[in-house]
């Protein structure tokens, strides 16, 4: 799995006007299922990222986890991120997992990231959606289960 995890002081995600998720202070978690993913993958992608330490302390240092700082996320299914820019100026999108598949991890993520201390909104998986946010440092980190 891929993820783009963004530190964000304020972040939402809307379809057609309606707003269907809002965080405060926490994480934007872009995230996106790649061919052959399982289970595993995002046990391992919620488990680091409620882990890692980009909030800060009190003397000014990213050594807080999402989970010490008692951040929320707000997870968002982007299968560009599976994006192939090797050939051309068309990306190519064959390397993310197929939409059932994909729809189905998706949402298995977002609950794995709940079940390691964060609360949750989401995004509509396949939707047009709308995301804002305020990015906080800016901090943004990519991360890939592949590597």
């Amino acid at each position: 799995m891929r993820a783009l995890l963004q530190r964000v002081s304020h972040a939402s995600v809307a379809v057609e006007g309606a707003v269907l998720g809002e965080i405060g202070p926490g994480l934007l978690i872009l995230v996106c299922a790649m061919h052959g993913d399982t289970e595993a993958e995002a046990d391992r992608l919620a488990a680091k990222i409620a882990k890692m330490r980009v909030f800060k302390d009190d003397e000014g240092r990213m050594n807080l986890s999402a989970v010490d700082a008692r951040a929320s996320a707000l997870v968002v299914s982007q299968f560009t991120l599976a994006a192939d820019t090797k050939r051309g100026n068309r990306p190519g999108f064959s390397s993310a997992a197929p939409p059932d598949e994909a729809k189905r991890l998706y949402e298995y993520f977002a609950g794995r990231v709940q079940a390691e201390g964060l609360p949750v909104a989401m995004g509509r998986f396949g939707a047009d959606m709308k995301v804002a946010l305020v990015n906080d440092g800016p901090v943004t980190i990519w991360l890939d289960t592949a590597e």
